[in-house]
């Protein structure tokens, strides 16, 4: 177990090598899955180069003594919730930048989507990931979905204690624009996201927009996302095993005031996640398999549903007892290749923020055209919902019939 776990955060052990190599020779190589940039001269791979930010970063450490850390298996608790945080921020610029804050999934790190978070902040972003005490991959006693309902008053805690900084504490030139703060996470993380964004007793009302990676989101009702008025993006992959994309995010375009849902045909779940884009996991055919494969033994064991503390029917939240368990109905043979979804995860996410931060209007233009329009047009496994559309996504083979391929 602790060698699939380790492999969430890049350390294999030979068993997980051995799949991956074993699952690569089974792939069945298709033109439209190979992973490739976007054809040179088009305006998407002018966008997932760098911005006009070096980059630098910043490791410290968040202590709330304000909330103790629950026990957990054989851990006993902690009087207090302690956060390894990495900041990525943009260098040599005093100007006012947005501030970000990314959660990551479960079993998992803060270290999860680092080119993502340089990307933002080579665009001006500061951006704030920490680890969660019992969600991340090393949490003591073993991680446990349960602490997910602490994870908001975390993102609220680290919104506070960046805002706190003095000139001179600050790791970075400038300071945060109040008015531009977001938050970003993936599976777990975009829960957390979700939450802090809209919870009628655990929302942060200087969120002011917010995007969730395949991020749970069936047991929310239309009146959940009618507490705020708050953009939000759902990114999700129609081949995730772990969070189902036809309960979870095919209804988001719905129940929003404003954002939508990028949808990546035959995208995995953890696909989302550089991890499974580095060697030799880049190999599988599916990246799902293998976390599933952790997932699955992780909840093995019986428990009450692990978001009771979240509300009911008066908070827009509806649990289902009998909602199945991640993976339930297996995992398909092969998936987009995972470099390919995240050069789309990471282009939707800047172009979505950029959307709504950006301080020129032409610009905040160019990128929510970029989103609704462009992407789609160069990567034609993305499709692109606005708020209040009652569509469905065009299936991407019709698409590709009458698109050129990605290149190969």
């Amino acid at each position: 177990m602790k060698a699939l776990r380790g492999m969430f955060g890049g350390i294999l052990g030979l068993a997980v090598f051995a799949a991956a190599v074993a699952a690569a020779v089974l792939a069945v190589g298709c033109a439209w899955k190979a992973v490739a940039p976007p054809a040179a001269d088009s305006e998407s791979a002018r966008r997932l180069a760098p911005g006009p930010h070096r980059v630098a970063t910043f490791d410290t450490v968040f202590v709330d003594a304000s909330r103790p850390t629950d026990a957990n298996g054989d851990f006993a608790g902690a009087p207090a919730r302690t956060l390894p945080a990495t900041l990525w921020y943009p260098e040599g610029t005093a100007a006012a930048h947005p501030l970000l804050v990314y959660s990551h999934g479960f079993m998992s790190m803060r270290s999860e989507n680092v080119p993502l978070a340089a990307l933002l902040a080579s665009h001006g972003y500061v951006v704030v990931a920490v680890d969660y005490p019992l969600t991340n991959l090393r949490a003591p006693g073993g991680p446990t979905v349960r602490d997910a309902v602490n994870q908001p008053d975390d993102v609220r805690f680290v919104i506070d204690r960046v805002l706190a900084w003095k000139p001179g504490e600050r790791p970075f030139d400038g300071e945060i624009d109040r008015e531009r703060i977001g938050a970003v996470g993936l599976s777990l993380g975009g829960l957390t996201t979700t939450l802090a964004t809209f919870h009628p007793r655990l929302r942060d009302p200087r969120i002011a927009a917010a995007v969730s990676i395949a991020g749970p989101a069936a047991m929310f009702s239309p009146a959940f996302f009618a507490t705020a008025d708050v953009p939000f993006l759902m990114i999700a992959g129609t081949g995730d095993a772990i969070i189902a994309y036809e309960s979870n995010a095919a209804p988001i375009p719905r129940m929003v005031r404003s954002g939508g849902l990028i949808s990546i045909e035959g995208a995995s779940h953890a696909g989302f996640s550089e991890f499974a884009n580095r060697f030799p996991l880049r190999l599988l055919a599916n990246p799902d398999s293998i976390g599933c494969y952790a997932l699955t033994r992780n909840l093995q064991t019986p428990i009450e549903h692990p978001f009771e503390k979240l509300g009911g029917e008066a908070e827009g939240i509806l649990l289902d007892p009998n909602a199945p368990l991640p993976c339930r109905d297996g995992t398909p043979a092969s998936a987009l290749a995972a470099g390919r979804q995240l050069m789309i995860m990471r282009l939707a996410t800047l172009a979505f923020f950029e959307s709504r931060f950006a301080k020129d209007t032409a610009v905040r233009a160019a990128y929510d055209a970029f989103l609704r329009e462009t992407l789609a047009r160069d990567f034609p496994e993305a499709t692109f919902l606005a708020a209040g559309s009652n569509e469905r996504r065009e299936d991407c083979s019709s698409r590709r019939a009458h698109s050129r391929p990605p290149p190969s």
